[in-house]
């Protein structure tokens, strides 16, 4: 099979590798969509994945595609099936795992880094993994349950109510996702913070009640004209030091920020104590997707959210290390790999 194998930091070579067999409890997964995530970007810059990356690998975390082969002890699941894959495989013992916060599991193993993953023609995964996707659900469009699922874990920890004010900061896939949750969730309105002119128009086609330029708006002084007296949560989605400390600034009392995009590990923020403390502000982080994925995948099956109109383009295997590669590249929107385009 043909899959792309990420030997050390920029390192990514097109090779042909056997087809892996498949263990007693696994699938093989005929892959057909497997979206290229920020994760994705942070191991081939050479950063830590959500666990440490074993080299050489095949990266692709996000992925979606056809059960070919099922092993003996595997129930509920056939040759044929339309799967998406939770990539994180948990062992079940460990402290974390038997507390009911398995997202901690001292042994985790992840789908495309740890294990091989979703850009290469196959992947084997333990059968709990997988999760049926309908009929009418694209693959690629199966392959965004992962990325929806970590937001849904993200927006559980706002505590968004009913007629609450969220701002989302950031017009890229995972902030038009959250977007549409709060929505969802009832907030009465939700404000869209995006410097891209057509990032903004497309927020406001999914949802958005206001869509400002933070870079050209004093944002605080819009927000009080639309009528916004208290900010009930912040969604950081960019993962810039400037933007968190930005959204600890506009965040209302007794209020959420949720800092979701994701940092290079070594970058540091400054923050006032003293304001944290004035507005009693919770400043919270979401790792990965516990026990989120299967309403995930229930959202995608009924239609209850848009995860395909942000897709800006279907490739193939060979031109996964240009995507990984070009920051301006990747600002178009989300790039889907299809292993055998």
């Amino acid at each position: 099979m043909k899959s792309a194998v990420l030997y050390a930091s920029h390192d990514l070579k097109i090779e042909e590798r056997d087809i892996p067999p498949v263990g007693s409890g696994e699938l093989r997964v005929k892959v057909m969509a497997s979206g290229v995530c920020g994760t994705d970007v942070h191991i081939f810059e050479g950063d830590q994945g959500a666990t440490d990356v074993s080299f050489p690998t095949v990266l692709g975390h996000e992925y979606a595609g056809i059960v070919d082969e099922v092993g003996s002890e595997v129930k509920g699941f056939k040759a044929g099936d339309r799967v998406c894959i939770d990539p994180n495989v948990l062992c079940g013992h460990c402290y974390y795992c038997l507390n009911g916060i398995g997202h901690f599991c001292e042994n985790m193993v992840v789908s495309g880094v740890g294990l091989d993953g979703g850009f290469g023609q196959y992947a084997v995964v333990p059968y709990r993994a997988a999760y049926h996707i309908g009929e009418n659900v694209s693959f690629e469009a199966g392959a965004m349950a992962e990325p929806l699922a970590c937001c849904l874990h993200g927006i559980d920890m706002c505590n968004i109510q009913a007629g609450d004010n969220v701002v989302v900061m950031g017009g890229g896939l995972i902030g038009l996702l959250m977007l549409q949750l709060a929505k969802l969730h009832g907030a009465a309105q939700v404000v869209l913070l995006e410097p891209a002119p057509d990032k903004r128009a497309f927020g406001q086609s999914l949802g958005a009640d206001l869509c400002l330029d933070p870079l050209t708006t004093d944002v605080k002084a819009a927000l009080k004209e639309a009528g916004i007296h208290r900010v009930n949560a912040v969604i950081e989605c960019v993962g810039k030091p400037q933007t968190i400390e930005q959204a600890i600034d506009i965040a209302g009392k007794k209020s959420v920020v949720m800092m979701f995009g994701l940092t290079k590990p070594e970058e540091t923020i400054s923050i006032l104590p003293f304001e944290i403390f004035r507005k009693e502000v919770e400043i919270k982080s979401s790792f990965i997707n516990p026990y989120t994925i299967g309403r995930a995948v229930d959202l995608i099956n009924r239609g209850k959210i848009d995860v395909s109109s942000m897709i800006a383009e279907v490739i193939p295997l060979e031109r996964l290390a240009e995507v990984l590669s070009d920051e301006t590249l990747r600002s178009r929107g989300k790039f889907i790999v299809a292993p055998w385009q």
